[in-house]
């Protein structure tokens, strides 16, 4: 592509067009909801909710088709991870995607880890 004045712009060297915290409005955390790495999200009704919402949006949505990883998701659409937890929670915050964590609800249990541990030792 020419300018008026001759010189060449490059698409591909142009970067992003919108800058991410544009995206997240500033936002740099997901709010008052949880996400880390492996909580689960999927989505609901993806082809009902994202002809409705912005680009970046219904890249989550298309990414949450299946029940996913907030990191797989965050990977699939390319951005980071902090952009895509912002991004998720405002879509839970309009009940356009479910998450459930996957992380343990209570400490482990240290008997069963200690025969776990004593079970891989004997092999």
């Amino acid at each position: 592509m020419r300018s008026d004045e001759g010189e060449t712009w490059y698409d591909d060297d142009a970067g992003p067009l919108v800058p991410l915290y544009a995206v997240t409005g500033g936002r740099t955390h997901a709010g008052r909801y949880d996400l880390d790495l492996i909580t689960l999200v999927v989505a609901v009704a993806p082809d009902l909710h994202a002809p409705t919402v912005e680009p970046e949006y219904a890249a989550v949505l298309w990414a949450c088709v299946h029940p996913s990883s907030v990191a797989e998701v965050a990977s699939a659409v390319q951005l980071p991870l902090e952009v895509a937890k912002v991004l998720i929670s405002d879509l839970v915050d309009r009940n356009y995607i479910m998450f459930r964590s996957a992380s343990p609800s209570s400490s482990p249990d240290l008997e069963m880890m200690q025969r776990v541990l004593t079970g891989l030792r004997n092999l």
